[in-house]
């Protein structure tokens, strides 16, 4: 699992250490650790050009004594010093007794450079970048390959938000511990590659946010045994579709089908559009409290203009997904007064309307706003998006690393509530349904995309969930 600590878990962390150290070991320890990043990206080091952008802070001392190193291997290795006279002391002299330079003309190196190394502030910076900074950031990119020390200067370390002009890096060497920011949106997309760099550091037991990779979703997925039958792998009710969209309870019922659901029970109109797709489903004409014995319902998809459907889905003592029109008739009340598990599964726009603010808002700080939709309805919340985030009333808030751009398409999250509330009825907790389900949707999805990456259809990540699963075990 990768997980990701706040700077100041960090920086306490790193205090910790450095009382141990000899002064100055643990800037050597990430330096080194730089230089190697850098030396692997250039390829070959001697007669390469490096140009180090340098702030005040220990970000620059960094990045100064990885330019020494890089000196040392025959690299050209010229510093602009955004604030000379608060440049690191030692890396400054270090960097030139390896044969680095101060630059007298930051745009001409610039424009030579083979990479630049972005040490012009740390994880401690608040806000964007200033003018100076931000116009070198931009040349920087326009004429080399990119490394950022720690995290992309002008992003928001804790938050992954950005406010104002940000380096944007081809790749992140980060030390100790991975940061909130370089797995959520925007600051994720500017930090490039990630590399973590041990220095030695012993973050805390608890982290702020996690991701799961293979080996922790294959820990969680359901798996029946010689005594399963349909009731104990889970049943999975889909209140779902209208006569003006069908297609949504056919997505839906296919991802709870092929998301390991022992049965599903469909109720709504459009179930001849289900049955001639999946004549295996159970249908029923409604109220879903007559429809029979589940596990675990979904509501939402496709519902159209319908008077409020809630109340009866609401009341069962089962987990319950609530996604798309569904959500249009949540209040904090109606779910606090929930006794068993409730998920919510919004994207941007309906998180914005359940929080009363933009849409751009949300965007912008996504890690606050499912923190905070999760505490308003004290309910688990999946926050779909470029980076989707998990999150309930305790315990880290979970990134997927899965997916792909071509996942934005008509349809897929009615894919994403039907697997992931056939997570539910196999006995999941929301916050682990929403994780492994937002993980197998995307796996899925990268492989309808394939290698080099295309157009997709929802029903085409459907039709991959069981791939993503035998991935995700093998």
């Amino acid at each position: 699992m990768r997980t990701a600590y706040s700077v100041e878990s960090v920086r306490a962390a790193e205090r910790e250490l450095m009382a141990r150290l000899p002064d100055g070991a643990l800037m050597q320890r990430a330096a080194a650790g730089l230089a190697t990043a850098c030396a692997e990206l250039l390829g070959r080091v001697y007669g390469a050009r490096v140009v180090l952008l340098v702030g005040s802070g220990d970000n620059g001392g960094d990045a100064l004594y990885a330019g020494a190193r890089l000196a040392r291997r025959g690299a050209g290795v010229a510093a602009v010093l955004l604030s000379p006279e608060r440049a690191h002391g030692g890396g400054l002299a270090a960097l030139r007794a390896a044969g680095g330079r101060v630059s007298a003309d930051a745009d001409r190196d610039l424009a030579r450079a083979d990479l630049v190394v972005d040490g012009i502030v740390g994880i401690g910076g608040r806000g964007g970048l200033r003018p100076e900074a931000a116009r070198l950031a931009r040349a920087a990119r326009e004429s080399a390959t990119v490394v950022a020390v720690d995290l992309p200067s002008g992003v928001d370390a804790d938050s992954g938000e950005v406010h104002g002009d940000a380096v944007r890096a081809d790749a992140t060497v980060t030390f100790g511990a991975y940061k909130p920011g370089l797995l959520i949106d925007p600051a994720r997309e500017a930090a490039g590659a990630l590399r973590l760099v041990d220095i030695g550091l012993a973050p805390p037991a608890v982290a702020d946010v996690e991701a799961l990779q293979h080996a922790d979703v294959a820990e969680l997925l359901p798996r029946p045994t010689a005594e399963s039958d349909k009731y104990r792998r889970g049943v999975v009710g889909v209140v779902a579709g209208s006569a003006r969209y069908p297609g949504a309870a056919v997505l839906a019922v296919a991802g709870a089908l092929r998301g390991g659901a022992g049965a599903v029970r469909y109720v709504g109109p459009a179930a001849d559009a289900v049955l001639a797709r999946f004549p295996e489903t159970l249908v029923h004409a409604g109220p879903p409290g007559k429809a029979g014995r589940v596990q675990a319902w979904v509501i939402g998809p496709g519902l159209g203009d319908d008077a409020d459907p809630l109340d009866e889905v609401l009341a069962a003592d089962v987990p319950v997904l609530v996604d798309a029109d569904g959500l249009r008739f949540l209040t904090p009340e109606r779910v606090r007064a929930r006794t068993a598990g409730t998920l919510l599964t919004p994207h941007a726009g309906e998180a914005a309307a359940l929080l009363g603010r933009g849409r751009d808002d949300v965007e912008a700080a996504r890690l606050h706003s499912v923190r905070e939709l999760a505490g308003r309805y004290a309910a688990t919340v999946l926050l779909k998006g470029s980076t989707t985030l998990v999150a309930d009333a305790a315990g880290p808030v979970r990134v997927n690393p899965t997916g792909t751009g071509w996942l934005a398409t008509a349809g897929s999250g009615d894919v994403l509530s039907g697997v992931t509330g056939a997570l539910l009825a196999a006995g999941l907790p929301a916050r682990d349904a929403g994780s492994v389900g937002a993980y197998l949707h995307g796996l899925a999805a990268r492989r309808a995309a394939g290698p080099t990456g295309a157009p997709i259809r929802a029903s085409e990540v459907a039709g991959h969930l069981a791939a993503a699963w035998r991935d995700v075990q093998d």
